[in-house]
């Protein structure tokens, strides 16, 4: 019987169900699963297309819509097993080193090298998508998470000033709070209350310490002083979110922020997409600036693709098609504009970028050398899933319960950080 334990762990299981590492595909044909349907993903993959298809190859649609690409990571597991991998599968962070790891993928470094993928790409972006060194992934965009959206003219009504710090965000809440308005726009689910968390830790301990609490989950950081002071500050958050927020869409707290409901939302650079869609214009209609504390620093969360080692000449030739043309200036335009997200090629043209994404952009750029790039952990950038399901298990249970203490919370970090 084929199924999978802890993660993917498919090496003693590739034998045993008779996985063949190449899909049957025709010459020049790639299959690609992703899960971009909505309006403007589906114009950039349609686009992806469209470069693929001038080089001669055929382009084999593998669209798995719902729950944010964890129905796709079924259907890929399965396909896998059954050994008819696709050609290309949308998986991102550690997902990337766990599949190769089983030793499915296509080695990517003639592309790489011959696309300069290397001096193209920050370290700690190629490094993702490498495993034992060898590049096995493509990057397509960069998202911002550590993002503050905000309403200028709520702030003004209240007589409140945009926040640099968590202590002004404090005094700005107060008095917006006093002036009949919802000082934060939040959708009570685990991974938007992560989300908070995240800004909020990164603006409290600085890009080094994240690094250690979230990344190497070094268990003295994870229980420290600065983990009890960003739960200490995600309880002083907690007082300016309305009682309604339980389980409300993030899209919807974003409109509350548009509409004048609210004074600011912590969300990623998606949420830019809602404010286009209304036809608001940054700078003037809304505010988009780092959360409290995180200015010159940049939480990441990169879309990629990984790459089914194949057998067929054609099918390899039409895969080192599609990697490169990923990486093109051309495709890396399009796509971000259509998503919200920004160019993960660095030195790109953005002069038909707005000002959020080009601030996005030299933000990523000047963190790149500063050392204060780093993943997101909510968003599955910077830890084995298990660690990152317990930890919002924490997080969540700490903003739903009020007899939780602060440093009871880092504990509990300390211990969902722990190898599982």
């Amino acid at each position: 019987m084929c199924n999978f334990k802890n993660g993917i762990r498919l090496s003693a299981l590739a034998a045993a169900c008779g996985l063949a590492l190449a899909n049957p595909v025709a010459a020049g044909e790639v299959e690609v699963l992703h899960w971009w349907t909505s309006g403007g993903e589906a114009k950039s993959v349609a686009e992806l297309k469209k470069i693929l298809e001038s080089k001669g190859d055929k382009w084999k649609d593998f669209a798995v819509a719902g729950g944010g690409g964890e129905t796709a990571m079924t259907v890929l597991k399965s396909r896998v097993v059954s050994g008819k991998p696709p050609t290309a599968a949308q998986v991102k962070g550690p997902g990337i080193q766990e599949w190769a790891r089983e030793g499915v993928l296509a080695n990517l470094d003639d592309t790489a090298k011959a696309g300069k993928w290397d001096s193209l790409l920050p370290p700690v972006v190629s490094d993702v998508m490498k495993y034992k060194g060898n590049y096995v992934a493509v990057p397509v965009n960069v998202h911002r998470v550590n993002w503050m959206w905000a309403n200028p003219e709520v702030f003004k009504k209240a007589g409140a000033t945009l926040p640099a710090t968590w202590d002004e965000f404090a005094v700005a809440a107060e008095k917006i709070q006093k002036a009949g308005f919802i000082a934060v726009a939040h959708g009570g689910q685990p991974w938007q209350d992560s989300t908070v968390f995240e800004s909020v830790a990164l603006g409290v301990g600085g890009a080094q310490w994240y690094r250690d609490a979230f990344v190497k989950l070094d268990a003295k950081a994870l229980n420290s002083p600065n983990m009890v002071k960003a739960f200490t500050t995600l309880r002083t958050v907690q007082k300016y979110i309305d009682k309604d927020a339980a389980n409300r869409d993030w899209n919807l707290a974003t409109a509350m922020v548009i509409n004048g409901k609210a004074a600011m939302q912590f969300m990623g650079d998606w949420a830019k997409g809602e404010f286009s869609a209304a036809n608001k214009s940054p700078g003037k209609d809304y505010i988009c600036m780092p959360a409290p504390g995180t200015k010159g620093a940049f939480t990441f969360n990169i879309d990629s693709f990984i790459m089914f080692a194949q057998k067929d000449a054609g099918a390899k030739t039409a895969q080192a098609h599609l990697a490169a043309a990923i990486m093109e200036p051309e495709f890396q335009e399009v796509f971000n504009l259509n998503k919200g997200s920004i160019p993960v090629r660095l030195g790109m043209n953005l002069d038909k970028f707005d000002q959020c994404a080009k601030d996005s952009a030299a933000e990523f750029a000047s963190a790149a050398k500063s050392g204060a790039l780093v993943p997101s952990w909510a968003h599955e950038m910077a830890m084995p899933p298990a660690n990152k399901g317990a930890m919002f298990d924490v997080i969540t249970a700490f903003i739903n319960s009020k007899d939780m203490t602060p440093a009871a919370a880092a504990e509990k970090m300390a211990a969902a950080g722990k190898k599982m």
